[in-house]
């Protein structure tokens, strides 16, 4: 079975809303949807999970400290701190800090407001 079936439940987790932007007020058609970032701090053995996918919410991850580790088809994937990994419409996965420090990320998508 595969890691991306049996991911735990959120925790030691926080998120932290940085800044919004209407999307509908700039750009033609995006009625409903936001640009976001956010601010997440995974503790130690924290996980943000459980299995979920940005069908329909693109975004961007920046690492800005530690080390998250990506687990998506079936493979674990660490990064940090720096560039981080895109989310698109195939991207389907839950994340986790297997590190002794904290990780910090920053996380730019867009959704529906």
């Amino acid at each position: 079975m595969s890691d991306e079936l049996v991911a735990p439940e959120t925790r030691g987790v926080t998120v932290e809303l940085l800044a919004a932007v209407d999307l509908g007020q700039e750009i033609e058609g995006m009625a409903g949807r936001q640009l976001r970032m956010r601010k997440v701090t995974i503790a130690p053995g924290g996980v943000f999970g459980p299995v979920h996918d940005h069908k329909d919410r693109p975004g961007m991850v920046f690492i800005l400290q530690g080390t998250i580790t990506d687990h998506r088809n079936g493979i674990a994937t660490d990064y940090g701190p720096g560039p981080g990994w895109p989310e698109d419409r195939n991207t389907t996965h839950w994340l986790e800090n297997r590190g002794t420090t904290a990780a910090v990320e920053i996380s730019v998508d867009i959704v529906r407001a």
